[in-house]
């Protein structure tokens, strides 16, 4: 059995980066899905892409599962299962 991972790219002091975290570790623990947190803070072209854009979710491909307020376990599960199939 492979384990899926996804990037959660995030600030140092970033209150939504915060709030998505407890939501994305249920979801991901549930989902057996490994998250890979990322500071873009850290890296020029991470920072570049999504700049004011965090909190945001990558999926394996890169591709954006969810950004911005991510609150809602039930919209990101069903957003994280979409990026998965």
């Amino acid at each position: 059995m492979r384990i899926l991972s996804i990037r959660f790219l995030t600030r140092e002091g970033c209150h939504l980066c915060d709030d998505a975290r407890e939501v994305l570790e249920k979801v991901a623990a549930q989902r057996g899905v490994a998250i890979n947190e990322i500071d873009i803070d850290t890296d020029k072209e991470l920072q570049k892409l999504y700049g004011l854009r965090v909190p945001v979710i990558l999926d394996r491909h890169d591709q954006v599962v969810a950004e911005g307020v991510i609150d809602d376990a039930r919209l990101l599960t069903k957003a994280i299962e979409d990026a998965i199939r």
